[in-house]
């Protein structure tokens, strides 16, 4: 069967997986009774390994397979769950990870998984032979074959109890079929409906993939919770051809409790049997033709998969109708046509309403950037031998896709350092007075136009002269400079004050790099920090990089626009109040001193010598610069077009627009005009 057709489904399927058992763990490490989501934990792990052994990727589907194995123990109570265990699973979904991405990039080398599969069949060998022991039911003593009967384990015998309270019968039932039978297997799965049709399996003998290849012998063995008697159940299997000999046998989980008392059974309320029992819910035929009725009229949430270059061909599509509508009432106001006025308000609301949807569409919640930290944050504290708890809010906060897929790398950084130069050692926070287990915040929340995103930690905090010490050190000059400017001195390229460089910080490229790729977003970061109490971080991003309100400007000629995002107010320009101080131009402005940018001598443009100028009051990573510009041209909503290749060294722009003259319109990059010169 050709299955390269099935291939982009696979890889996305494999990798939401593999990112539901990395969060599952996770929580499975800090409840580890949480049976619930070990039985979520151990079902994705089935899926990953079903699909990669269809898509004929055996070496995928065998670790899949011996990390199944890990987690049956600790289904089955032989296996305690502990942070060394996880450890242990947490580099097999990292191997795993690796080969699909190794599947994905069409890399035909293979990932060497003889150490994780040792490692994971390691798992378990020291514990005692008397805890891995499963432990057999009670039957009548009359019973001669008694070994026949399937053994019941912990997670069973929690499973029964809680039944039992809800009225169900456990029958532990062996079945013989005739060694005449031909068709085993359809047998079989004949006696598997009937019986399933009275009650719930909970456990069988043989598995389902073995009944299918008819892989057993002639006979079968299954525990059974039933609302029907042990005859009821006995006279229904053995009125079934080819039926030799049925034994049929009531569980009697009381008579083990003493022996069973130091397995400890996950408790359960009645209502988390009958959601969480293995095979299905336990309900009574009736409840069950009743449920499923309501399960077909209750409408279901649905999505469908969408290429992101088509997404992205409709959202060009959609920029291009804007051009063409602001064009259009360009044209509507030459000619004063009532007509076409009225025709135009229609066209302009529909697509006011199209833009609004394709930018919804675009539009992606923080949650599949935040997803991976809690992992990130759970290694570096075992690295680190840190007690650190981590604390997300507001994944829910949507931001554009193409800010999605860049704002990750940045949060990356500033994550690591909080845990590696923020939070303390637990020796050293006790010292302090402080809770010795640290707290990492991420917090995410839309403020107007912009989403802003923090990294908090309650550590050491930024000491400034720390940093001012490490500057001088490394030749910069921090004359003249004020508390905030020292602490924002650490996003400087190459600067750390980190003295030991580590996997984990301190060679001066990871602030850099923040600051870099924030800016390139339209975004600002700032640092507020207290010694002694914490840091942090706060980013702010525009919600979407395509369509934008923007104020056109013009500089001599030459008309720009510039993003209102970043814009506080705009003041008439009066040479009385421009000052000189450190060789520099500044404003003052309602007793304020502010830095003065004329934007003519950043971009080479001749400036008009005369008539009214005005000074743009722009906010850019929590400084207030003044720019100068010769005059206004009024406000627009712009669609932001890319210069492409030939034009992208050009740093002080972040793209192009076309107004509705037709008119191609440079867009300033704010962030790197002011650092120009």
């Amino acid at each position: 069967m050709d299955t390269s057709q099935y291939l982009s489904m696979f890889l996305e399927e494999s990798f939401d997986n593999l990112q539901i058992l990395n969060e599952s763990l996770l929580e499975l490490e800090q409840n580890p009774q949480d049976m619930d989501k070990l039985n979520e934990i151990f079902r994705v792990a089935h899926t990953i390994k079903g699909m990669a052994a269809t898509m004929g990727f055996t070496n995928v589907a065998e670790l899949t397979h011996k990390m199944e194995d890990v987690l049956s123990k600790f289904r089955e109570g032989v296996l305690e769950v502990t942070k060394n265990e996880v450890t242990v699973l947490f580099d097999c979904l990292d191997t795993l990870e690796k080969m699909v991405n190794n599947i994905q990039d069409g890399i035909e080398e293979q990932v060497d998984i003889t150490s994780i599969i040792n490692d994971l069949e390691s798992i378990g060998k020291e514990q005692s032979q008397a805890e891995s022991d499963e432990v057999s039911v009670d039957v009548k003593e009359e019973d001669k074959d008694l070994e026949e009967f399937l053994e019941i384990n912990q997670y069973d015998l929690s499973v029964i109890k809680q039944a039992q309270e809800k009225g169900y019968n456990p029958l532990n039932i062996v079945i013989k079929l005739s060694e005449a039978t031909l068709l085993k297997s359809a047998r079989a799965f004949l006696i598997v409906k009937d019986l399933e049709e009275r009650g719930e399996i909970i456990k069988s003998y043989p598995a389902t993939d073995d009944i299918e290849s008819e892989n057993f012998d002639f006979t079968l063995k299954f525990i059974l919770l039933t609302q029907d008697s042990k005859a009821d159940i006995h006279n229904l299997i053995i009125g079934i051809s080819e039926i030799e000999e049925v034994k049929c046998e009531e569980v009697k989980v009381e008579a083990k409790q003493e022996k069973t008392e130091e397995l400890k059974p996950v408790e359960k309320t009645p209502e988390k049997v009958q959601e969480k029992a293995p095979l299905g819910n336990i309900q009574p035929k009736k409840e069950i033709a009743k449920n499923t009725t309501q399960k077909e009229n209750k409408k279901t949430h649905q999505s469908v998969r969408v290429d992101l270059e088509r997404l992205d061909k409709l959202m060009n599509m959609v920029s291009e109708l804007v051009i063409n509508r602001t064009r259009l009432e360009q044209i509507s106001l030459k000619y004063k046509s009532l007509e076409l006025n009225e025709t135009l308000e229609q066209v302009a609301r529909t697509t006011t309403d199209l833009q609004d949807l394709v930018m919804k569409i675009r539009m992606l919640p923080l949650d599949v950037v935040f997803n991976r930290f809690p992992r990130m944050i759970r290694d570096i504290s075992v690295e680190l031998n840190k007690e650190i708890n981590f604390v997300v809010e507001g994944a829910e906060t949507e931001l554009d896709r193409t800010v999605i897929d860049e704002i990750g790398e940045p949060l990356i950084h500033l994550l690591r350092n909080a845990a590696d130069h923020g939070v303390e050692s637990k020796e050293d926070r006790i010292a302090k007075g402080k809770n010795p287990v640290g707290t990492v915040r991420l917090v995410a929340y839309q403020e107007g136009t912009k989403a802003v995103i923090k990294v908090e930690d309650d550590g050491a905090g930024i000491d400034p002269a720390k940093i001012k010490a490490k500057a001088e050190r490394v030749g910069i000059n921090t004359e003249g400079m004020n508390e905030d400017d020292i602490k924002n001195l650490i996003f400087a390229q190459g600067f750390s004050t980190n003295e030991v460089v580590t996997d984990i910080s301190g060679r001066g490229v990871g602030m850099d790099v923040v600051k870099t790729k924030i800016s390139a977003l339209g975004g600002t970061v700032e640092v507020v920090s207290e010694i002694g109490k914490g840091s942090a971080f706060i980013i702010k991003l525009p919600l979407t990089l395509q369509i934008i309100q923007a104020l056109l400007v013009k500089v001599g000629s030459e008309t720009f626009a510039i993003s209102l995002g970043f814009i506080d107010r705009v003041i008439d320009y009066k040479k009385d109040n421009v000052k000189q101080t450190n060789g520099k131009e500044v404003i003052i402005y309602r007793d304020e001193v502010i830095p003065l940018v004329r934007v003519n001598e950043k971009l080479h443009i001749d400036s008009q010598e005369e008539g009214k100028k005005f000074v743009i009051i722009v906010k850019v990573g929590g400084k207030t610069v003044g720019l100068q510009v010769d005059s206004l041209a009024g406000q627009q909503e712009v669609v932001i077009k890319p210069l492409g290749k030939s034009l992208e060294s050009l740093k002080e722009y972040i793209g192009a627009t076309i107004l509705g003259d037709g008119l191609v319109t440079l867009i300033l990059d704010v962030a790197a005009l002011l650092q120009l010169g």
